[in-house]
């Protein structure tokens, strides 16, 4: 019991301090490292690898003896995860291509950080730590898993709009998206990289053609996305079974394992 205790008291801690660090810090560090480097891409990117250093020290307080690239799930095959994301949400590239036009205009260094460098940090914070760590490391089950972390996604990208109507649209889609990429990340055992390429290329089509302008799209827009995502989830079965890999999210560890993952 004082072990558990102990694991989550310094989880829970050590998020909160990241929690308020990035809340007060993050937008000063962006200032100041794109007065330095005069780059908004450049300053985002290191504006969140200075931020997370509060879940990389909670991380090594929990497991001194582990690296840090297996604790964020980094020491998985980067092909896979690119190959899976990509055959994935084809059907969302060829479906824009057909109904929407590409944007006149591509600022690179907002592409950066919309697509790459925000797929790349939310994954490792969200899915890698607030929720992998959970499942990984804990015999918390998957729906127990992903709870916070999910509503906590959701609620980060409420900023979209003003519209009631659209903020429940957000919330809920982003939500869902959150338990997609939590899934797919297990079930890839444990690649975090497939869920980082799927979230940057959903990113990258939604930003590349005049879909919307928020989350909440429109019929076309979420209709091609629903399409993408019954794909992967095909994909990642198939793959499952062609391997005869046992699933790591079943009905009988929804909410609680019967031992730690530990992969």
């Amino acid at each position: 019991m004082s072990k558990n205790i102990r694991f989550f008291s310094i989880f829970i801690l050590g998020f909160i301090i990241y929690y308020f660090f990035d809340l007060f810090c993050f937008k000063n560090i962006q200032h100041f490292t794109k007065n330095l480097f005069h780059s908004k891409a450049i300053a985002h990117a290191v504006a969140y690898s200075i931020t997370l250093l509060p879940i990389i020290i909670t991380l090594k307080i929990l497991f001194p003896k582990k690296k840090i690239l297996n604790l964020f799930s980094l020491d998985q095959s980067i092909i896979k995860g690119f190959s899976l994301a990509f055959m994935a949400t084809l059907p969302m590239l060829i479906g824009y291509i057909i109904h929407f036009r590409l944007v006149k205009t591509v600022n690179f260094e907002s592409l950066f950080i919309n697509t790459l460098s925000s797929a790349f940090f939310e994954e490792l914070i969200f899915r890698a730590f607030l929720i992998g760590t959970l499942y990984r490391f804990t015999r918390l089950g998957f729906l127990s898993s992903i709870l916070f972390g999910s509503l906590l996604f959701a609620q980060v990208h409420l900023y979209q709009s003003q519209n009631t109507i659209e903020l429940i649209e957000i919330f809920a889609i982003t939500f869902l998206g959150s338990i997609l990429f939590a899934w797919i990340y297990f079930e890839q055992n444990f690649n975090v990289w497939g869920a980082i390429f799927l979230h940057f290329f959903m990113n990258l089509y939604w930003e590349i053609f005049n879909v919307s302008e928020n989350v909440s799209g429109n019929l076309y827009g979420n209709v091609y996305k629903f399409v993408s995502v019954i794909l992967i989830i095909g994909l990642v079965v198939y793959y499952k079974k062609k391997k005869k890999s046992p699933f790591q999210v079943t009905w009988k560890n929804l909410f609680i394992k019967s031992r730690e993952v530990q992969s």
